[in-house]
């Protein structure tokens, strides 16, 4: 691939940045990627301090894994893997790293700063830069509680993943409406009073691409599990689709509607491999 650039960055979002990650170095890369080849990997490496390589016991994984996975979990460096997305974001960097992949270049400003924004505000919860380490051991639990293959077994993982640091990064993107607008916004389910923290600085122009990208995902939510019976949708499709919408506050439909909770918050890996567990139970009847 041809390289990394520094990113200049929008005021609304450099702002973000300012507040929520500041000590992060922010990268444009010169090609798309699902994981970084080693040749692009060791050139990051000269841009920034220090690298700590993460590793995870192969225990945590079952005998079919992806390979993808398994070479995650090993020690070597990897970043960005199946489903990550535009942005992909690490810390196993000094400083933390943000970037922006190619396909960045035709992806709308406002919805372009949404992403980055996001990543800047996972870096600030602390929360895990891929499912392995959120799963741990629970990772081979999850398998065993769905009749899926390796590779939907993942989807689902990620989705699932996703939930979680979705109703985490909301509460976050709620805070940042314009402090004159003290109402829910349309996209915004159950959203509570917004932009009313006077410890809270707003960034009005990032609330309003977050309240967009949700409205575009209401559409298809009620449908989702009349496509998954009629057999138009698959089941880890719709997954996917619906824990994408958890970050942005939508109406989720049942079975989905379970993982919008505190008890998800809260607990976590168990409760994503008891609602599994649950769910292909009650679709198999």
């Amino acid at each position: 691939m041809a390289g990394f650039e520094r990113r200049t960055l929008a005021p609304p979002v450099a702002a973000v940045r300012e507040a929520y990650a500041p000590d992060s170095l922010v990268l444009d890369a010169g090609a798309d990627f699902e994981t970084l080849p080693p040749e692009a990997a060791e050139e990051l490496g000269l841009l920034v301090d220090a690298l700590d390589p993460a590793a995870y016991p192969a225990e945590w994984l079952p005998d079919d894994a992806p390979p993808q996975l398994r070479r995650y979990a090993g020690s070597d460096f990897t970043i960005g893997m199946p489903g990550d997305g535009t942005v992909v974001w690490t810390r196993q960097t000094t400083p933390p790293t943000v970037i922006a992949k190619k396909r960045a270049d035709g992806t709308p400003e406002d919805f372009l700063g949404f992403l980055l924004a996001e990543a800047f505000v996972e870096l600030s919860l602390g929360v895990p830069e891929h499912f392995l380490p959120f799963f741990g051991e629970s990772y081979r639990d999850l398998v065993a509680a769905t009749p899926l293959g390796p590779n939907e077994t993942y989807q689902l993982a990620a989705a699932l993943f996703d939930a979680w640091v979705g109703i985490q990064t909301r509460e976050v993107f709620r805070s940042w409406a314009d402090d004159s607008d003290t109402g829910t916004e349309a996209g915004t389910g159950t959203g509570t009073e917004a932009g009313t923290d006077p410890e809270t600085p707003s960034h009005p122009e990032i609330h309003a691409a977050w309240v967009d990208a949700g409205d575009r995902l209401v559409g298809r939510l009620e449908t989702l599990p009349a496509e998954v019976a009629r057999g138009d949708r698959s089941f880890t499709a719709a997954t996917e689709y619906a824990c994408a919408a958890v970050k942005h506050d939508l109406d989720l439909p049942a079975p989905f509607s379970a993982l919008d909770t505190e008890a998800y918050r809260d607990h976590g890996p168990s409760y994503a491999v008891r609602w599994a567990e649950k769910t292909f139970e009650k679709l198999g009847e």
